[in-house]
């Protein structure tokens, strides 16, 4: 079950992120099993919390195809397939690759120096959670130049179909994906679209196979 430790924190403004990243975090986990029923009053009194977030958070839950909201039932923990995970992270490589080799070329200074900040950000920060939002920021701003419409729709309905919530589970991500980010971060300052583009390619790929191989030593399938 959830605990309630350290989540009662001042910026409500942060509230609905904290309480979608712990119930996401404890479905990816196996914490809740596939077919159990998620109640809001419950998870409401684990968290500290009002049902607001937790009926937000349900919305975004079941966007991602985490949970299915059933008519008398309410929450609905869906199985996580392996091989869409598989699927995923291979198109997200794939797409995200073409994505950055079209916006490198066309990043301003600003976009640069933000990318630069983020980057910095990530290696600078003991929480995860704050750590998964910068991840995400860089994620988009890499490819924010990418003029092909069709593509980033197709990036952004994989994006929806999986979260980037990994450094919550595989150990040893945060300090990886750190370096994985400064090598790609140098290769856009340089403007070198091919090798940007590539460990991009690479760094999404890497991660899928970890989240792929942890999963399957849980005995998911």
């Amino acid at each position: 079950m959830i605990e309630k430790n350290g989540l009662m924190i001042e910026n409500r403004d942060t509230l609905h992120l904290r309480v979608l990243n712990l119930i996401r975090e404890a479905i990816l986990k196996g914490d809740f099993k596939p077919g159990e029923r998620l109640k809001q009053s419950e998870l409401a009194d684990a968290l500290g919390v009002s049902r607001m977030p937790i009926r937000e958070a349900f919305q975004k839950l079941e966007a991602e195809g985490l949970i299915k909201l059933e008519p008398h039932k309410g929450a609905v923990v869906k199985s996580i397939n392996v091989g869409d995970i598989e699927e995923i992270y291979a198109l997200r490589s794939e797409l995200e690759k073409m994505a950055v080799f079209q916006s490198v070329e066309n990043l301003t200074e600003d976009d640069l120096k933000e990318l630069t900040a983020l980057v910095e950000k990530m290696e600078a920060s003991p929480d995860v959670d704050e750590f998964v939002r910068y991840n995400i920021e860089f994620h988009r701003l890499l490819i924010k130049r990418c003029t092909w419409e069709r593509l980033n729709t197709f990036i952004s309905t994989l994006w929806n179909g999986l979260p980037m919530q990994t450094p919550h589970i595989l150990k040893g991500q945060k300090d990886t994906s750190n370096v994985e980010h400064r090598s790609i971060l140098n290769a856009v300052l340089r403007k070198d679209k091919e090798t940007a583009a590539y460990l991009v390619s690479k760094h999404i790929s890497r991660t899928g196979e970890m989240l792929v191989k942890g999963l399957k030593e849980e005995g998911r399938n």
